[in-house]
């Protein structure tokens, strides 16, 4: 009797053992078999970028037989190949503003490269504003601005104004090339102030760039426009593909005058057809939702063409 107890006690934790072992074994052949699945996709590979071997900045050549040059642009191409949602909106954002300046460059004598100056102050943005209080597609600051011609107060901020900022612009960095006579040299005083840029020329006893030590942000600043240059040319060598109809078209408008005062732009934009949003998209410039104007300045406003 007492060998009988025995056993009825035992073989139930004999059976469940067993089914345990069953089960775990079955559960181990499932998760290797899955893991042998996931081993054979294809790892996602991350590789440096290809550097050309000869680069120019507005047709002055880079000095990329030194090793410091060379990592110098190495790093900025590394940081906006691998910015991929930052860089595919440049790429995006690329035709609709660069048939705008690039006209006023040429016209003006400045290298074409300067657009992607552009790209490196305000991101294509003509609203962009820094911390610093630069503002617009060309980051000029209130008295810098002002000094180049552009109206600034409350109403209208010409900053803001892609034409009117880019004709300032080619003015100073002019300026500038006769004083450096080095584009690089143009570039970074954009960057630095000329007042910094001739302290460092003092300094180091060197008129050139590419010799000259300066500060994180001037001393990276001249690179990572031609990084910019180097991947807005050619999108596909860096990975970037975007197609033709991805890119953000420049947009048709029609020119209206102001020559007096506007009341309200609200009832302005709907007198001409489209909202105030779109006026003040098109004219970002105008910074109020009215205009005082008592010199009865002419202004001219952009309307959009929507089809």
């Amino acid at each position: 009797m007492k060998q009988k107890k025995w056993w009825r006690i035992v073989v139930p934790f004999i059976v469940v053992a067993c089914v345990g072992v069953i089960v775990l074994f079955s559960m181990g052949s499932s998760y290797e078999g899955e893991s042998k699945t996931i081993s054979t996709e294809a790892p996602t590979v991350f590789k440096s970028v290809k550097i050309p071997d000869s680069v120019s900045f507005a047709g002055e050549p880079v000095p990329l037989e030194r090793f410091d040059i060379k990592e110098s642009l190495d790093r900025e191409l590394l940081v906006n190949s691998y910015f991929h949602s930052q860089t595919i909106r440049y790429i995006k954002l690329a035709p609709r503003y660069f048939p705008v300046i690039e006209p006023i460059l040429k016209e003006k004598g400045v290298p074409d490269d300067f657009k992607y100056l552009a790209v490196a102050e305000s991101g294509l943005n003509p609203r962009a504003v820094s911390y610093a209080g630069a503002v617009g597609f060309w980051q000029f600051l209130k008295g810098t601005a002002r000094d180049y011609g552009l109206e600034v107060n409350e109403e209208v901020d010409e900053r803001y104004h892609v034409e009117k900022a880019t004709y300032a612009a080619c003015d100073y960095l002019l300026d500038a090339y006769q004083k450096y006579e080095s584009w690089a040299m143009v570039a970074a005083s954009y960057n630095r102030g000329m007042n910094g840029v001739d302290r460092q020329v003092t300094r180091q006893k060197s008129d050139s760039y590419y010799d000259m030590l300066f500060g994180e942000e001037t001393g990276r600043y001249v690179f990572r426009i031609i990084a910019f240059k180097l991947v807005l040319e050619s999108p596909e060598t860096y990975n970037f593909v975007v197609a033709e109809e991805e890119k953000y078209p420049l947009i048709s408008s029609r020119e209206v005058t102001i020559s007096g005062r506007v009341e309200d732009f609200a009832e302005f934009a709907i007198a001409e057809g489209i909202n105030y949003k779109l006026l003040k998209d098109f004219n970002p410039w105008l910074r109020e939702n009215y205009l005082t104007n008592a010199r009865n300045k002419q202004y001219t406003v952009k309307i959009p063409v929507l089809e």
